[in-house]
């Protein structure tokens, strides 16, 4: 993962502070967006050659949809972001599927330098989806995934 992504991430969720973690996928109304099927994957750099972390996850809304905001993190930082924090971090490139659903992705480039500083173990990934609307949902943790040596 890139050290802006991580560094500009961590800062942002430190200058809030953190609440508890939702769901893999949140729907509590039709109106609000829906995140399903999301996976993550962490690569470790090889070699010469760059690692990389990639999510991905089919978004849906009645209004079509507008963003998916990403963040990733390690569970040992405890930092358990909230959909407020999730404003200000990177979007996923979002392509639609349908009228009503996207199939967003979000990919970082982990150089070793990058790896080097990454905590070992357990990652979060975090979300905020929206809708044309305007519609919200956040999910607290969207996917998991593990960073080793």
């Amino acid at each position: 993962m890139s050290k802006r992504i991580v560094l500009s991430s961590l800062v942002a969720v430190a200058a809030v502070g953190g609440i508890t973690a939702g769901g893999l996928a949140v729907a509590s109304a039709a109106t609000e967006p829906t995140v399903e099927h999301a996976s993550a994957r962490y690569t470790a750099p090889t070699g010469d050659r760059d690692g990389s972390l990639s999510f991905t996850a089919d978004v849906s809304d009645d209004s079509g949809v507008r963003d998916l905001k990403v963040l990733a993190w390690p569970l040992s930082s405890q930092l358990d972001p909230t959909a407020e924090e999730l404003r200000d971090v990177e979007s996923a490139k979002c392509v639609s599927v349908s009228d009503e659903t996207a199939r967003c992705t979000y990919t970082l480039t982990v150089t070793k330098a990058d790896a080097a500083e990454l905590a070992t173990g357990a990652w979060q990934v975090s979300v905020l989806a929206t809708g044309e609307d305007g519609d919200t949902v956040f999910v607290g943790d969207a996917a998991r995934f593990e960073v080793g040596r």
